[in-house]
């Protein structure tokens, strides 16, 4: 009763007029700026931190959120569109997203998504309402070695993310992990890999390397296509609509993406993006055909679309209930609250119960309002694709030059993506995939400050990682997938030289 008692105080919140204008404004402007590469909702959110200052807390926060949750729903239009990340958690997207619309499969490829990034924002909200305190509690467990031990696991699921070789994809892994060193080290204050370059102290810029390794290389390699001159076919509402067989394809992958984005993103630190890469890798190693991956396979879009998506959702319990930013994005929203004197942290809910409940309760509107966005425009994304590439491409690469600038207003970021996008065109045409890089690059710098704080509280034991349950069980299961990564490997040559026997052994 007390829970239902908690609903209708949200709801009566959350319905407000007032309210109900910045919930759509949030989701509105948050769909937009997920749609222009580059962006993201971290600029957004700061552009609007000052309006905040007149506006009451709840409507201020819930506006904000509005904001978060809507660019992961436009995140993934661009990937599937023009293979050009929105956002972070919507790299993976491209994966399987720009081959589906490559296939003439765009419409269905945007339905899907819009219906995955429900199921997994519902997913994640009732996760939220129902277990709140007990995911607060599950994430205090989580200590530097718990951390170390799960990004370790996402690191080795990346590398099986490749269509290809699985050292390759180690190897660009391995790779992201260097990108990610660049910078000055927070622990000592020394710069790293900067080459005395004074732009470099911060480190590579994130929007650089997710634009130049997707949508500048991708550009270079369009050129000279033969696709360029492809005309997509007219859209239909039916066409968008996927087949029964689609359809249930996607049922289980985005179960799946729901139950592990709710999961991941109540975890401190962890947020959308590794929720989205570890999903897709997932779906790949349970696929009866994992070869379809990379060319246009319906899971591959709707399995992390869901999961970032409940992550998105999720990620509001360790910064409200712990008051623990998972990422820059929380950490602004955070200083909203703080600004009107309101203080994250497990007193929150009790109180301010009707900031909480109502927050809650205007993440189901929030999504409602962008399904009822989103579908209907669809038509409109996809006759993105019916403008010559001549004319598209040149202004695929102003935006992506003004999102990066943007960012920080440096043109130095202009030139790192440039640079980015040749090598990312070099990687393509050596066939190395760019998605366990830039997955490698998100985790290291996280990776590297979680083994050293481990190392200093235990002072120096490296066996702190093996006696903590937590820890011990995710080093376990990277063990049992690197096992079995070696053990495929080792079955499909002996396999293939069998084969390879047969055929010359046979007559004739």
């Amino acid at each position: 009763m007390e829970l239902l008692s908690n609903l209708w105080l949200g709801l009566q919140v959350a319905s407000e007029p007032i309210t109900l204008l910045y919930c759509f404004g949030g989701v509105l402007l948050g769909t937009v700026v997920g749609v222009l590469p580059g962006i993201g909702a971290l600029a957004a959110i700061s552009l609007l931190l000052p309006l905040t200052y007149h506006m009451p807390p709840t409507s201020a926060i819930i506006m904000l959120a509005g904001v978060y949750y809507g660019a992961q729903y436009g995140g993934s239009t661009a990937s599937i569109l023009l293979n050009l990340p929105g956002t972070p958690s919507s790299a993976v997207t491209c994966l399987d997203g720009y081959p589906m619309a490559r296939n003439g499969k765009a419409g269905v490829a945007l339905f899907v998504t819009t219906i995955a990034s429900l199921a997994g924002a519902m997913s994640g909200l009732v996760l939220l309402v129902l277990f709140s305190p007990a995911i607060s509690e599950i994430g205090l467990k989580f200590g530097p070695a718990e951390f170390f031990s799960m990004m370790v696991l996402g690191l080795v699921a990346a590398s099986s993310m490749t269509t290809g070789s699985a050292a390759k994809g180690l190897a660009m892994v391995v790779f992201g992990l260097l990108l990610g060193m660049v910078g000055t080290d927070v622990n000592s204050g020394v710069a790293r890999f900067s080459f005395d370059v004074p732009e470099l102290m911060d480190g590579i810029s994130l929007v650089a390397l997710a634009m130049g390794l997707f949508g500048v290389a991708e550009v270079v390699r369009c050129i000279n296509s033969p696709e360029m001159n492809r005309k997509p076919e007219k859209v239909t509402l039916k066409s968008m609509a996927p087949t029964a067989e689609e359809f249930k394809a996607t049922l289980k992958p985005m179960a799946r993406g729901s139950a592990l984005g709710s999961a991941l993103g109540a975890l401190p630190g962890v947020g959308p993006s590794i929720a989205a890469f570890m999903s897709y890798a997932i779906e790949k190693k349970v696929a009866k055909d994992p070869g379809r991956f990379g060319h246009g396979a319906i899971e591959g879009v709707t399995a992390p679309e869901s999961a970032n998506n409940a992550a998105a959702q999720t990620a509001f319990v360790p910064s409200l209930s712990l008051g623990i930013p998972g990422d820059a994005v929380m950490a602004v929203m955070l200083g909203a609250l703080i600004i009107h004197g309101i203080q994250p942290g497990p007193m929150l809910i009790s109180e301010q119960p009707q900031l909480f409940w109502g927050l809650v309760v205007s993440f189901a509107i929030g999504n409602i309002m962008l399904v009822l966005l989103n579908l209907p425009t669809i038509g409109l994304w996809v006759a993105l694709l019916r403008i010559p590439f001549a004319w598209m491409y040149p202004a695929i690469l102003v935006f992506v030059a003004l999102g990066v600038y943007s960012v920080n207003n440096n043109t130095f970021d202009i030139y790192s993506v440039a640079a980015l996008g040749i090598m990312g065109y070099a990687l393509m045409v050596l066939r190395f995939e760019p998605a366990p890089l830039l997955l490698g690059y998100i985790l290291g710098p996280m990776l590297e400050e979680n083994l050293r704080r481990a190392l200093l509280l235990s002072r120096g034991d490296p066996m702190v990682f093996i006696d903590r349950p937590i820890s011990a069980g995710l080093l376990a299961a990277t063990a049992a997938m690197l096992l079995w990564a070696i053990w495929s490997t080792v079955r499909a040559t002996l396999r293939s030289k069998r084969q390879l026997e047969l055929a010359q052994s046979a007559p004739g």
